[in-house]
């Protein structure tokens, strides 16, 4: 089977629910603060929905957006009546408008191709209302990984079914492009025999201190916050693996600094 780029197919998404149920406090507590119950909710790249799942729970109006049907299916089975689109981002287009996106671990990053990336960043501003604000997390070169020679067996773990999944990976890092490049191999497991394969070909953008404000600010946001944690400290290096950025489309009086 030919891997697939940053598609979470069905044994990438059975490890991502063992491994990541649940949504980490800290980063659940940004992202909820910056939601009022009127507001109309968007997060694209949404996954199995665990933060899509807690807003629903503190009842917020949210919809979720994801291209994987077999994250989806499983954000369904948490919420029944969850509202989610599985559809491509740049392809998405409703009308609706919405007061406030997000999205969440650093998924932007997996827009490799600046271009593609910025038309990403332009749909998002697209879909929101006047002072409306685009929230999101990307992972810097800080969180850079060594060079593998050979795929490593990082993680083996039990499905509810008992079988054993693992995850292979290895990865290189392109200087000139700042691409992590982290192809990945799940293997599932009944005792000894391999009953299922899936490749990913996983791939994300690091960035530079400052490289991603000039790309917002072109296309038209007007207010840009870079943040270093969940505590909202003030980004000043690349040193943290991981920056965070609030942006809205109009100059709102409680955010000028």
């Amino acid at each position: 089977m030919e891997a697939v780029k940053n598609y979470y197919g069905s044994l990438c998404t059975e490890m991502y629910e063992i491994l990541h149920k649940d949504a980490p406090q800290d980063e659940l507590s940004f992202y909820l603060s910056y939601a009022e119950k009127e507001m109309k909710i968007l997060e694209p790249l949404c996954g199995s929905g665990r933060f899509l799942v807690p807003f629903l729970e503190r009842g917020f109006d949210i919809c979720g957006m994801d291209l994987s049907a077999e994250m989806l299916t499983k954000l369904k089975e948490k919420a029944p009546t969850a509202k989610v689109i599985q559809a491509d981002i740049l392809k998405y287009d409703s009308g609706e408008k919405f007061d406030y996106i997000f999205i969440c671990s650093g998924s932007v990053s997996l827009f490799t191709n600046m271009k593609m990336c910025k038309e990403i960043l332009q749909k998002m501003k697209c879909l929101l209302k006047k002072d409306g604000k685009f929230v999101f997390a990307v992972e810097t070169v800080a969180d850079r990984c060594p060079d593998d020679l050979d795929y490593k067996t990082l993680i083996s773990v039990k499905t509810e079914e008992g079988y054993e999944l693992i995850l292979k990976m290895k990865n290189y890092y392109d200087e000139k492009t700042h691409t992590q490049y982290s192809p990945s191999i799940y293997e599932l497991y009944a005792e000894t025999k391999l009953i299922q394969k899936e490749e990913m070909d996983f791939q994300t953008h690091l960035y530079e201190l400052g490289e991603l404000e000039p790309y917002l600010y072109e296309i038209g946001f007007a207010k840009v916050t870079v943040y270093s944690s969940y505590d909202k400290v003030m980004s000043q290096t690349t040193e943290t693996e991981m920056t965070l950025r609030d942006a809205v489309i109009e100059r709102q009086r409680q955010l000028l600094l």
